[in-house]
């Protein structure tokens, strides 16, 4: 399971919503091993006066947030990383410099889905990984 927030500036986001949201769930299913259809994406455009950044930041600066649950191996986590950054500059056109991630990690137990708790779910792939 995981779940993605997405800052930037929203006229960067509007125009590239679609692209993004492929190539986070493009590494997710490659690195995660999460199953295609479980994409949760949230993406929060701003204007300008709402995202303060450095100087050294373009237009295009974008902020991805991913909490999942615990249990990956830190290899893992960090060839996600290495995959978004690489994919979101090949695709999208946003270079390294203008991306930040942060992964959030999570035991399933504090995790609330259908009605339940997120380690009393059977789940169709492995999060030990």
């Amino acid at each position: 399971m995981a779940q993605v927030k997405v800052y930037g500036h929203r006229a960067h986001l509007d125009a590239a919503r679609g692209a993004i949201s492929d190539v986070i769930h493009g590494c997710a299913v490659d690195v995660l091993g999460l199953p295609g259809e479980k994409r949760f994406h949230r993406f929060l455009a701003l204007e300008p006066a709402d995202f303060i950044h450095p100087p050294d930041r373009t237009d295009r600066y974008t902020v991805i947030e991913i909490s999942m649950f615990e249990g990956r191996t830190i290899e893992t986590r960090k060839r996600l990383v290495r995959e978004l950054f690489d994919r979101l500059e090949a695709v999208c056109g946003i270079a390294p410099q203008d991306v930040e991630i942060t992964i959030f990690e999570t035991p399933r137990h504090n995790w609330g889905i259908r009605g339940r708790s997120g380690d009393e779910l059977t789940l169709g792939y492995q999060v030990e990984t």
